[in-house]
């Protein structure tokens, strides 16, 4: 063992000094011609890709380089070509100086080694060389084609903001920036992707993060090796903590409001450049249970919508189950008139329980999907349509009964009350084998799928919370926001997660009302 750790770091020795050499090598030249024709071999067969060579006061030779459909060329030609190109006082000693005082673009940045010049280009930067300098300068020109800022339709709120992430990472920073406005904000960039070399960002609350929190989600980040990340997606499956997990262990939203109110909660944020979804770390399952309205409605209806969400959580899990368990082996469960009308129904049929509850789920899921991905205009009518006349249609051939109709159209309607997707596909995904464990077992299998799934619960983590906090581990002063909503001036202290934290979110502002009232 000794001896291979000896050969690993000699190794890791050998690929930095390898690194350095590579650097050395590729340090800007003094002479134009030789950065041209290097930049020229790397970028061969780009067509887009532009040189625009020019003199400075007619007297020293400069170039230009950048992609023509990521560069805004008006402001380019305004603001750097046209000033230069006009320029009369220049002299060799006076070149760097004579730059920064004739061109008018704010983002000034110097890079030194060709390998950067690479990576501003592809970025979508202006990169001017000068000849006998050996440093360039790049200049932020970029011109991205974005979709408008628009209300979310995933979610949609009556109440709240009208606004939702894009595909810029430079919006999204902003449009949080909007909502935070103050210097604890702070955003750290980094890049993954060996091609794709895609901008993310983690956004945190200088005074109220965690410090372990940070260094945890910032080496794994770190520990992403991949060709692209298009998506947000992608850093999900990387850096949760239970990828075989079906709960997720990762909130996506598109709101800039749920971004900015998890920073106040201590949590942080990634944005990824090219998705409208950010990620949200870390969670617990109560939060999947939460809408954005929740927070800005009077808290007593809050309160109320989020006990009623609570309930068909479970009804969106066990009733299928729970139908064919008490139809299979408990019918004295049932009441005797409504027992002789569901053997009525059932009559004729040439299924048992448990094979019409996976025909009729298996068939909605189907039409769910099916309406998912047609156009909007097709996707609503094939749905609800679809149900309608499938389900019917079923009934009159006699393969399902009309309750069993009832119980998955009650479950689909349940599933649709939880607000977050991730969490109503865990449920979609746990329905089934619920059922087989309710028409093998009865009751006795859905005690045994409940206590699996409260135990996989318990165990579950995400970036060291526990999933089911703060009921497992009981913390009383956090229930204020869990299943019921209390008013703002309640809500004083901070969620707490891991490590120190600043607990103190509002004073008793509520007390100090009613004083001023009396006096």
């Amino acid at each position: 063992m000794k001896w291979r750790d000896k050969m690993h770091q000699k190794k890791k020795q050998q690929d930095s000094i390898k690194k350095d050499n590579n650097h050395a090598k590729n340090v800007l030249s003094e002479r134009l011609n030789e950065n041209i024709t290097f930049l020229m071999d790397v970028f061969e067969d780009c067509a887009d890709i532009v040189f625009r060579p020019f003199s400075i006061g007619g007297e020293v030779a400069a170039c230009l380089v950048f992609f023509e459909n990521l560069v805004d060329t008006a402001k380019m030609d305004e603001h750097i070509l046209a000033p230069l190109m006009r320029e009369t006082k220049i002299r060799n000693d006076n070149t760097e100086r004579l730059l920064l005082e004739v061109i008018s673009v704010g983002n000034v940045e110097k890079a030194d080694f060709l390998e950067d010049c690479i990576e501003w280009i592809i970025n979508g930067y202006t990169l001017l060389l000068v000849n006998g300098m050996v440093k360039g300068y790049v200049f932020q020109l970029a011109k991205w084609e974005t979709r408008a800022i628009e209300d979310p339709p995933a979610e949609s709120v009556i109440r709240g903001p009208r606004e939702g992430f894009i595909e810029s990472i430079h919006v999204n920073t902003s449009l949080i920036r909007r909502k935070v406005k103050s210097p604890k904000l702070k955003m750290r960039k980094y890049v993954l992707g060996r091609y794709t070399h895609t901008q993310v960002v983690m956004a945190y609350i200088e005074d109220l993060v965690d410090v372990d929190l940070l260094d945890e989600v910032e080496n794994r980040l770190k520990r992403i090796d991949i060709d692209g990340v298009i998506e947000s997606g992608y850093l999900e499956d990387f850096i949760e903590d239970n990828t075989f997990s079906p709960f997720p262990q990762i909130l996506h939203t598109e709101r800039p409001d749920v971004a900015a109110a998890s920073l106040l909660e201590g949590r942080v944020v990634l944005i990824v450049d090219g998705s409208p979804f950010v990620l949200i770390l870390p969670i617990t399952l109560f939060s999947f249970l939460q809408a954005p309205e929740d927070y800005y409605q009077r808290s007593i209806m809050s309160s109320l919508v989020r006990l009623l969400r609570d309930f068909f959580f479970g009804i969106a899990l066990l009733l299928p189950s729970l139908y064919v368990a008490i139809l299979t082996y408990h019918q004295e469960m049932v009441p005797t008139t409504l027992l002789l009308r569901f053997a009525g129904a059932r009559e004729q049929l040439p299924f048992p329980a448990l094979v019409e509850a996976v025909i009729m789920e298996l068939t909605f899921e189907a039409l769910r999907e099916a309406g998912l991905r047609l156009p909007k205009q097709a996707g609503a009518a094939v749905s609800i349509v679809g149900a309608l006349v499938v389900g019917e249609a079923a009934v009159s051939a006699g393969l399902v009964s009309s309750p069993m109709v009832m119980v998955v159209a009650i479950t689909g309607i349940a599933s649709f009350t939880i607000p977050r997707f991730s969490l109503a596909i865990s449920l979609r995904m746990l329905r089934f084998p619920m059922i087989f464990l309710a028409g093998t077992l009865g009751l006795v299998g859905i005690m045994l799928g409940i206590i699996v799934i409260v135990v996989h619960l318990c165990g579950l983590r995400s970036f060291g919370v526990p999933y089911l906090s703060p009921l497992a581990p009981y913390k009383p002063h956090e229930l204020k926001d869990t299943l019921i909503r209390a008013p703002w001036w309640s809500l004083r202290k901070r969620p707490h997660f891991t490590g120190r934290y600043n607990s103190t979110r509002t004073g008793n502002s509520k007390k100090t009302n009613s004083n001023n009232m009396r006096d």
